[in-house]
């Protein structure tokens, strides 16, 4: 990628000279020999340098109060200013305003070419960071959080309004699978703290001792095997958002810890002797009731009352039965993407097992049962017969191998959802079964299966199967 130089410069010969060299370099360079002209370059052609290299002294004016001006709109793009005149509170200014670098003519041209270089390099990773946050914030929107029933819009107004105010903490309430962890990425990259970093912690996932060692850090020799120094995720987060998973689940005195260090704003590292600043966004998620369990002393009162500035709570998906209309719809169009699938037609029984299913995974389990069903499908057709909803008739019979039961009578086939079979096992045993009930001939177990013989003759061979033509 071919990068722009804007280079402001009043004398001719030296102007002439550094656009050659950079020409050659592989820059694209912008020459202005003023202020004016760089200023038109910038606000009307809106041109994007990643840097600009600018004489001080111009004849309409001061580079540094140009920079002042027009800093907001060059974005990423790092300032390098040469001098003929250079002097102490111009270099001290430079650098306040977020200058790159403060060179005194005559330049060496080596030393200004490495100047460059690793100017250029800051202003990359800056771009990245910028492009990064820009793509976070258009993925986690409000609107991010799908669903027109009553429930999903009140939640989405209140993620609109929540992105607008700093805040210092806050408590995500809902069942498991209800999209905590999407909601925690909406409250980060649609607020202040988007160019920040946000770091995500599992409370349940840790043993008491590494949680420790985890959110606080720790020094070298702290404890058995503290071979070296490590920065906490409270210490990683600073500026930026500590997604606290599971919460609930933290024991009691760690809870003490955590307090002490979100009222407090510094940490403490295992073994270590002083305390560091951190500035934090806490954003806590259970699907126990903190609540209550403050009330009953298995959560820390104190704690709670600090994590809850405000409370966002999720509703379950079958009280919001409605948001199915956009949320398959959806999850079929990313599995179709990911899976190289093309199933847009629903019926209208499919619709309504989908509807009358209690749903306790919530948007988690319904995600599940769309991509089983979108893998299998072998057509346009939504496949409902792999839907397998708990609760609702399925065809089931006698065991079988492979911890798969079959219907001899109905010839249907029942696969176990417990992560004792693979999907792939799944996917062999559905064709195996079909064949053999077809004496091995390709073109019944297709039609038996609703597939095409071509389709049906890949995966044989996939599976290394048997059939007869």
């Amino acid at each position: 990628m071919i990068e722009t130089l804007l280079i402001i410069e009043d004398e001719k010969l030296l102007g002439s000279e550094l656009c050659r060299h950079y020409q050659q370099s592989g820059w694209d360079v912008v020459l202005a020999s003023n202020l004016a002209d760089a200023k038109a370059l910038l606000l009307k052609k809106r041109i994007e340098p990643l840097l600009i290299l600018s004489d001080m002294n111009l004849p309409d004016g001061n580079a540094l109060d140009f920079m002042e001006a027009v800093k907001k709109h060059t974005g990423y793009a790092q300032w390098l200013f040469l001098t003929g005149y250079g002097s102490v509170p111009d270099s001290v200014r430079a650098l306040r305003l977020g200058a790159y670098d403060f060179l005194e003519k005559p330049c060496d041209l080596d030393r200004l070419d490495l100047v460059v270089s690793s100017a250029a390099r800051s202003a990359s990773m800056q771009r990245r960071v910028i492009d990064q946050t820009k793509q976070g914030y258009r993925r986690y929107a409000p609107e991010a959080y799908v669903g027109h029933s009553q429930q999903a819009q009140g939640v989405r107004q209140l993620l609109a309004k929540l992105t607008q105010v700093p805040f210092s903490a806050l408590i995500i309430g809902g069942e498991s699978g209800t999209g905590k962890g999407l909601t925690a990425r909406i409250l980060h990259y649609g607020g202040p703290r988007a160019e920040q970093p946000m770091i995500e912690v599992n409370c349940a996932a840790l043993p008491r001792e590494l949680l420790e060692s985890e959110l606080f850090g720790h020094e070298p020799g702290a404890f058995t095997g503290a071979s070296g120094r490590h920065r906490g995720l409270l210490e990683q987060a600073d500026g930026g958002t500590l997604f606290m998973d599971e919460i609930g689940e933290m024991p009691l005195d760690l809870q003490a810890k955590l307090l002490k260090a979100i009222e407090d704003h510094k940490v403490r590292r295992l073994g270590g002797e002083k305390e560091i600043n951190v500035d934090v966004q806490i954003v806590a998620a259970s699907n126990r009731d903190l609540e209550k369990m403050a009330q009953a002393g298995s959560f820390r009162t104190d704690l709670y009352h600090r994590l809850s500035v405000f409370r966002v709570i999720l509703p379950p998906l079958r009280e919001a039965v409605e948001d199915l209309d956009e949320l398959v719809p959806l999850f079929i169009a990313e599995y179709n993407a990911k899976a190289g699938r093309q199933v847009k037609n629903i019926s209208a029984d499919v619709w309504q097992k989908l509807k009358a299913h209690y749903w306790p995974g919530n948007v988690r389990e319904l995600r599940n049962v769309i991509e089983r069903c979108v893998l299998f499908a072998d057509g346009a057709d939504f496949p409902g017969q792999w839907l397998q909803l708990p609760g609702q008739p399925s065809r089931t019979a006698e065991t079988m191998d492979a911890h798969v039961r079959t219907d001899a009578g109905e010839q249907g086939i029942f696969l176990p959802l417990d992560g004792s079979m693979a999907l792939d096992d799944m996917d062999r045993f559905i064709i195996k079964t079909a064949l053999e009930r077809a004496d091995n001939n390709l073109t019944a177990a297709a039609r038996a299966l609703g597939a095409t013989r071509e389709t049906l003759r890949y995966r044989v061979r996939k599976y290394n199967l048997k059939i007869e033509d």
